[in-house]
């Protein structure tokens, strides 16, 4: 079974999340207690209390997937499947196909027809089920049906927008139809969702498949461009590089990497002049690139022409919605402008795409104080302390947040509760850096004149 299956499929059981020091604070309730013998891989203790939870909550196809989950976990595949057959043979229920399906799609000899069938026969019982569409769309698209796969992977992600994980099965099914676009398109919804880092990374994967600018590369060319490369990347050395390009351009004109390649390095030299030519070159020859629009972008921001530059990073962004550096730019751009709610858009993008990095988070913040949404500011300042807990300058940055939501707040309990945290982390910055003049200052306001 390929990694998609890992990815969406044997998801099977109760989704995660439980806060920290929860299990300490009162007792789980089962389905919880369920998932946490999953998570230990101690399925004979989940068996009955997910047979007890489910029996109370047959059409629960949450319970239905950890049911699944947990026969198949505990080595009962082949009971588990028998038994469901004797079900539907005595009375025909949509979420006892679906479990059958779950149980032939979890072994790779039963993953292609057999789950396809079951995935088939659920959806004809009950055919606005997002989540039937969904297993059907998969179950076709690892048995390499492709086109099949593709309609009810729109129609699940139709049924149920919110499910940031069904778009990338079907950019995949896209790609492998040929409709790049489409594909790019459900990229570009995942990153505005809340995707997993598991997810990120399946989608980086695949935007590198669809956008990969050296498929069809000539082959009795690569030799030069390695050594193109080799000046321009590994010896700073982009006068050789040019010469490279060059000489291939000349057998090969229209090889839109390369002049990307060549802008790149008349960039260095400090010739915009060149670079633009170059990268407009790129881009009328594989307009569907964005990188080469990103690179024009780029270039016109280095050269303080941010308005020049913003058209190309939003296009940049739409064809391939995993640049992380164009979002950032881009955020930069619309923060400049004041235009809050496209910052906040490009930040909260990159915070998915970069979750451990945390330039991002602190620009998303400023742009959620900017707001007045002090909360939000605060949650995105707190993923960065909770990582990294001696970080001065975010801390410095709750302070003055806290600060400012005491001087701005009209409830006097609010102002309380907010000057309270501000002086707290105020002082924890003056406890390592004495001579801290914002956070002086900034501690001053808070006492008032």
């Amino acid at each position: 079974m390929t990694a998609w299956a890992g990815v969406a499929v044997l998801g099977l059981g109760l989704a995660t999340g439980c806060g920290h020091g929860r299990a300490a604070e009162r007792p789980l309730d089962a389905r919880a207690q369920a998932r946490e013998y999953l998570a230990k891989n101690q399925p004979d203790r989940a068996l009955p209390l997910l047979e007890a939870e489910y029996a109370r909550a047959p059409e629960d196809l949450e319970l239905a997937r950890a049911l699944t989950e947990a026969q198949v976990k505990a080595g009962r595949t082949d009971a588990w499947i028998a038994e469901l057959q004797r079900r539907n043979t005595q009375a025909e229920q949509a979420v006892n196909h679906y479990m059958l399906g779950l149980a032939y799609f979890s072994r790779a000899s039963d993953a292609g027809t057999p789950a396809v069938a079951a995935f088939e026969r659920a959806l004809a019982l009950k055919p606005n089920e997002p989540e039937f569409h969904y297993r059907l769309g998969l179950a076709r698209l690892e048995s390499e049906q492709y086109a099949a796969a593709v309609e009810p992977l729109r129609r699940a992600a139709e049924l149920a927008p919110e499910r940031a994980g069904i778009r990338l099965p079907l950019a995949k099914a896209l790609h492998r139809t040929g409709d790049a676009p489409g594909a790019v398109k459900a990229l570009g919804a995942l990153v505005r969702m809340n995707p997993s880092p598991s997810e990120v990374a399946t989608a980086r994967a695949l935007m590198n498949q669809i956008a990969d600018p050296f498929a069809r590369f000539p082959k009795a060319a690569e030799p030069k461009l390695e050594e193109g490369m080799r000046y321009l990347q590994e010896l700073d050395a982009p006068h050789p590089a040019i010469v490279a390009f060059e000489e291939i351009l000349r057998d090969y004109p229209d090889l839109a990497v390369v002049h990307s390649l060549l802008g790149l390095a008349w960039q260095r030299l400090d010739d915009a002049g060149r670079a633009v030519e170059e990268f407009k070159r790129a881009i009328e020859l594989a307009p569907e690139d964005g990188k080469n629009h990103f690179y024009l972008g780029e270039l016109y921001l280095a050269r303080q022409r941010p308005e020049a530059a913003r058209p190309y990073l939003e296009k940049a962004v739409e064809l391939n919605p995993m640049l992380d550096l164009a979002w950032f730019r881009l955020g930069e751009i619309h923060l400049e402008r004041r235009d809050l709610k496209a910052a906040g858009e490009a930040f909260r993008v990159l915070t998915h795409l970069e979750p451990d990095q945390e330039a991002p988070r602190g620009k998303l913040a400023l742009v959620l104080q900017l707001e007045g949404d002090w909360a939000g500011a605060e949650r995105e300042l707190m993923a960065v302390m909770d990582k990294n807990p001696e970080n001065l300058e975010f801390t410095l940055r709750l302070g003055i947040l806290f600060t400012e939501q005491a001087r701005q707040s009209s409830r006097p309990e609010e102002r309380r509760e907010a000057a309270e945290k501000a002086e707290r982390w105020l002082r924890k910055v003056l406890e390592t850096q004495p001579e801290n003049a914002v956070a002086s200052r900034a501690l001053q306001q808070l006492k008032g004149p």
